[in-house]
């Protein structure tokens, strides 16, 4: 994968879901994306990723809002909603199926699940509808409506990650259409990086394996790479991923931007404990890729 050439305007985003409060892990990769953006003197934006309408909500949004804010962390330009761009996803999925790229599926998640926990290990989907003929795919609709698919092939990409180093996958025939019609996510978060002139992208490392099937997309819809930066997850002290099950993990439950704050900048490498950090911007100057952790931290550490 190249990189987005240094010419391009830098960009960088934050994309959470609005489906509950923000913890702190998600807080750290909001303060490294925005270090990131803000350290190139680029712009930072933020976009929620609202496809989830039955948790999705606006009062969760503007918590999430808040507590960015609450660190010091503005953003440039207008918050995206993605509930608001369904006709534009449609629009590029209608081009992909156009051109022989797309193919209804009818699996359910549990033979999915099943296919995946198979002997032969592959987490990917097998391709059960993959070659159904129009026969028995319209038989099949009368009865359950379809998934919408990629048809990805055998197409293969690296990823020279800035955080995590190169990393190999394959592309994955994803979901592009959920079978209630709602846009999926893979389709979403293509399409509105490219639209928003994304060049890098900071997330949690548990979506490196997914990069591949991005860059897939990107490489048929014709749009640029961004710069790949993926964070290791912050844990709970019983050593899974950081949850609400774990106690104070939002900014507020934590203590506030006076405990947060210096918190997220050691786990980052950007600070010494103990150290006072008053506000995001004190980090600027501190901000180096090559300082980040390149394993998981834990709350409290």
């Amino acid at each position: 994968m190249n990189p987005v050439p240094d010419t391009l305007i830098h960009e960088g985003r934050f994309a959470p879901s609005p489906t509950g409060d923000l913890h702190l892990g998600n807080l750290r990769t909001a303060l490294f994306a925005w270090l990131a953006a803000r350290s190139a003197g680029g712009r930072f934006i933020v976009r929620m990723e609202d496809l989830d309408r039955a948790n999705s909500s606006a009062d969760r949004a503007r918590g999430q809002l808040a507590d960015l804010a609450g660190l010091g962390l503005e953003w440039d330009g207008d918050v995206v909603f993605q509930s608001t761009r369904f006709d534009r996803y449609r629009a590029v999925l209608a081009t992909l199926t156009e051109a022989g790229l797309t193919y209804p599926c009818f699996c359910t998640r549990r033979e999915i699940r099943e296919a995946a926990a198979a002997p032969h290990g592959d987490v990917h989907y097998p391709g059960t509808c993959r070659s159904l003929s129009t026969a028995v795919q319209e038989e099949r609709a009368r009865t359950r409506p379809p998934a919408i698919r990629l048809r990805a092939g055998d197409a293969r990409y690296v990823v020279d990650d800035v955080i995590a180093g190169r990393y190999e996958g394959a592309a994955d025939d994803v979901v592009l259409l959920r079978n209630d019609g709602v846009p999926a996510y893979q389709l979403a978060v293509v399409v509105d990086d490219a639209d928003q002139g994304v060049t890098e992208v900071v997330r949690g490392d548990d979506l490196l394996p997914s990069t591949p099937s991005q860059l897939h997309l990107q490489q048929l819809l014709g749009y640029p790479h961004p710069a790949y930066l993926h964070v290791p997850l912050v844990l709970g002290p019983d050593g899974d991923r950081l949850a609400k099950r774990h106690g104070a993990v939002t900014l507020a439950d934590a203590g506030g931007p006076a405990v947060v704050l210096p918190w997220l900048a050691v786990s980052l490498g950007l600070a010494e404990p103990g150290e006072p950090v008053a506000t995001a911007a004190d980090l600027l100057d501190r901000y180096d890729p090559a300082r980040i952790p390149r394993t998981p931290v834990t709350w409290p550490g």
